[in-house]
């Protein structure tokens, strides 16, 4: 079987479009039912999802799926991507599904999956529950009628992952006396992230918390952190958070309405860890999409930068070989493995906020560690994803931009995971000329790849 249905965080795309279809949805219930079940015990699957309208044809769908192949199914109905790999866990569940298409708009939606651990699948497991999907001469191994799984919603589940984000901050601490402004992209923490911070002392000014199906993502949340800017700066708050629609990633900004991405945020982190000898190894664990910044700055420091692919499980399983306790992504993933299996934006905001109560300073004093090369990101849409290295004029392209840039930059040329787009990521000094080189890029792939 050629075909993956899983890109670098799950199966995504438009739906009633394939893959994102109720049948493929039906599908995946019975193959990742089939894959899990083991023996005669019960089995148990816990299903979130986000605020998409979509959300309750897939929540559906999977569920039959799983029913039918002798699995208990708990749904939870709304609840952010983090939770659920901490629901499966706590729960005991052999699995754990999540409904969302994450930063992308409402007509998208996607199915990702953990194991009882919490953790999102390896690529070869993806693949064997793919290739029965996908065989439509698989033969499922349904159980007998008094077997089949039943469904329930669980009415706490909101109560338990606001106690477990608690139990990640200080005892010590409180945010008596803090203002935050909180975007939750009208998406899946809507209900829970104000919970979260209000219980802890903080008034909360909120944004993007009235989904209606439709509106998840629409100029709110982490893919517009303006948004937390402005509102910061009129309501004269302490921070921003922003949140996707999934609330698996940050961004946030300081007092004055300063933007800082995933990187500047592990900088912190990363130098506050080491300052108390809690980051074994000095090593932090980021993606090909790291600012170079980060890097050298990791190096003055005494630590190290592992580099991954981009996803955050790829940053996750290396975290798990290398024993690091740190690493994420420059969008907004953060990993704290003391804490957590998985990227989570409000246990990370939790650890920024303690940082900023235990140095009794504000995030514009802290904030100052690391300054991003200058650095252009651009889509291409693309119709195949034809290998780089297959298209000479493309990499004619990128051989001229990185002798341009002559060791003082980078150039990152790769398709997206979950779109169909190609990105082309250049670094360098001047920013004028990173804008150039990368135009030039984008029209070599817009002449040779369309």
């Amino acid at each position: 079987m050629n075909q993956r249905l899983f890109g670098t965080d799950g199966l995504r795309g438009q739906v009633n479009i394939f893959p994102m279809t109720a049948e493929v949805a039906l599908r995946l219930g019975l193959a990742a039912g089939q894959y899990f079940r083991n023996g005669n015990k019960r089995h148990r699957v816990v299903i979130g999802k986000d605020t998409r309208l979509s959300g309750y044809v897939f929540e559906t769908a999977l569920t039959s799926g799983f029913c039918a192949n002798g699995m208990d199914v708990f749904l939870v109905g709304p609840m952010p991507t983090p939770a659920i790999s901490f629901l499966t866990h706590s729960m005991r569940a052999d699995l754990g599904v999540v409904i969302s298409a994450s930063h992308n708009p409402f007509m998208d939606n996607g199915i990702k999956f953990f194991d009882h651990k919490g953790y999102k699948l390896p690529d070869s497991v993806e693949d064997e529950i793919t290739a029965l999907v996908m065989n439509q001469d698989t033969q499922w191994e349904y159980p007998a009628a008094e077997q089949v799984g039943k469904a329930q919603r669980i009415k706490d589940a909101a109560g338990r992952y606001i106690v477990y984000l608690k139990h990640s901050f200080s005892n010590s601490l409180t945010l008596d006396g803090m203002k935050i402004v909180l975007d939750c992209a009208n998406g899946a923490a809507y209900g829970v992230a104000p919970s979260v911070f209000e219980e802890l002392g903080a008034k909360v000014i909120r944004v993007g918390v009235d989904p209606d199906g439709v509106n998840i993502n629409s100029k709110c949340g982490s893919l517009y952190p303006e948004v937390i800017s402005q509102k910061v700066r009129e309501e004269k708050a302490d921070i921003g958070l922003a949140l996707d629609g999934d609330a698996d990633r940050l961004i946030v900004c300081d007092e004055n309405g300063r933007i800082l991405d995933g990187d500047q945020i592990m900088a912190l982190c990363a130098h506050e860890l080491m300052n108390k000898d809690m980051l074994p190894g000095g090593m932090l664990v980021a993606t090909v999409m790291s600012n170079m910044a980060l890097e050298l700055f990791m190096q003055d420091c005494g630590g190290c930068l592992l580099r991954t692919p981009v996803g955050d499980r790829y940053v996750v399983e290396a975290m798990r070989r290398k024993g690091a306790v740190l690493g994420g992504e420059q969008s907004g993933h953060l990993i704290f493995r003391e804490y957590s299996t998985t990227g989570d934006g409000l246990l990370a905001a939790l650890q920024l906020l303690r940082i900023m109560r235990e140095m009794d300073k504000p995030l514009s004093d802290l904030a100052t560690l690391l300054e991003p090369l200058p650095q252009i990101l651009k889509n291409v849409h693309v119709e195949r994803k034809i290998p780089f290295d297959e298209v000479p004029k493309v990499q004619e392209a990128v051989r001229k931009v990185e002798d341009a840039l002559a060791g003082k930059g980078r150039v990152l040329l790769r398709y997206s995971g979950t779109e169909a787009v190609a990105r082309v990521m250049v670094e360098g000094e001047n920013p004028d000329k990173v804008e150039m080189y990368a135009d030039d890029i984008v029209e070599a792939l817009k002449k040779h790849l369309r």
